[in-house]
Formats: C-alpha cells, structure tokens, sequence
C-alpha cells in the first residue's frame, strides 16, 4: 500500500491484494513445517481455542507476531516516510459517516472465512497438505480484492498495530482487535460441527421387532427327495 502511493497507484488494489495473498503463501511453504506459520493473532488464537495449538504457546507467537509486524511497519517508515497512512486498515467513510459497526462485522466475517478454511485445510485434510499454501494465500486474496476498500481487509490484529503505531493513526483501531478474534474463535464450533457429523454419518434406523417384512417373504424349506419304490421283479 505504501509502495502504491510513492508510485502513484502503479500496483493498483487488485495488485495490493495479490501480494497480500501471495506473500501468506510462500510464508506457509517456507516456514509451515516448522512454526505453522501462522503469522496472526487471530488465528493462532482460534486455534488454540480448537485445541490445536498448545495454550502455553500463544504469548510468545504473539508477542514474535506483533513485533514483526511493528518492526516492519517502522522500516518503511524509516525509509519512504509516512505515506497511506503505512497502509492502516481504516474504515471507509461514506457520506461523511464512518463505517465503523459495518466494517467491525466485515472483518469478523472475513476472519470466519479464513479461519474455517485454515482448520478445514491444514488441520482436517492431510491429504491437501502440498496446496494448503495455495488455499489460505488465495482466500486472504480474494477477502482482500472486495472487502479491502471497505475496511482494509486485516484480518490479523498484528497487521494492524504495526501500521496504526507507525502512522499513528488508530481511528476505530479496536474493530480490528475485535471483529478478527471473534471471527476466528466463532469458526471453531462450526469446524467441530463439521467434523463430527463427517465420523458420524447418518445411518438407516432398523426396528428389531418389526418382523412384517421376514413375515412376508417366503421361507425356504429343505426339500427331501424320496426314494424310488423298487420296481417288482
């Protein structure tokens, strides 16, 4: 986003929203097999909520998350100055009215979204383990191509701080500690829901005394040949 401004708009949003998607990717390929790569808050937390992720662990991922984030928010300031805003996920104004209470419901859904795909993909389909990286990157990309002009599209508290600290602009900054984190942990009970009825598919019900149907059918008794009579000599 920041890059966009200093090149007058040369990236484009569509463009903005790839890289989004694309850099989740390779990030899940390089560093999936050894950290999860979770790279969010939000969905470190769902799914420690999911109990996949040990409780212990989510002070530190978070506290690396956000630091990240922080760090890399201040280079670009460093280097380029404060454009964009350094790319804060702000919520749109329309006709002078701040879309605060959409874009808070916006952003839990998206999260929903990316949070019930990422423990429908990583988590339940081992099977879809060499594109689990192209899933999760293709959803932030698409959640981001129509719903970034609206609300910035986060999805992720830690990519929200570092811009908002760095800018110093932090109108309606707590939608984006909100509305994530109650879309991931709301994705929880829906994947359990859909995992469970998957070990448990529905069977026909049979009632034991209802013996209409053996009455019915023709019982089948063994046939006893008889012998000849010896012919008369």
């Amino acid at each position: 986003m920041v890059f966009d401004v200093i090149s007058d708009g040369a990236i484009g949003h569509l463009g903005i929203a790839l890289v989004f998607g694309l850099v989740v990717m390779v990030m899940v390929y390089t560093l999936g097999h050894i950290s999860g790569a979770h790279i969010n808050p939000a969905v470190t937390i769902g799914l420690a909520v999911a109990g996949e992720f040990p409780k212990n662990q989510i002070a530190p991922y978070l506290t690396a998350q956000c630091l990240g984030a922080i760090a890399a928010s201040f280079t670009l300031l460093a280097l380029f100055g404060n454009h964009a805003d350094m790319g804060a996920a702000l919520p749109r104004v329309v006709d002078d009215q701040r879309l605060t209470f959409q874009c808070l419901v916006l952003e839990g859904i998206l999260t929903f979204i990316l949070m019930f795909v990422i423990l429908n993909v990583a988590i339940n389909a081992p099977d879809k383990k060499s594109v689990v990286g192209i899933i999760i990157g293709g959803t932030i990309a698409v959640e981001s191509g129509f719903a970034g002009p609206i609300c910035g599209a986060s999805m992720n508290p830690a990519r929200s701080l570092g811009p908002a600290l760095a800018s110093g602009n932090f109108t309606d900054f707590w939608i984006y500690l909100v509305g994530p984190v109650s879309g991931a942990i709301a994705a929880v009970p829906a994947w359990q829901f859909l995992r469970l009825a998957k070990r448990k598919p529905e069977r026909p019900r049979r009632n034991p005394r209802d013996r209409s149907q053996q009455r019915n059918q023709p019982t089948k008794k063994q046939q006893w040949k008889k012998k000849p009579a010896n012919p008369p000599s």
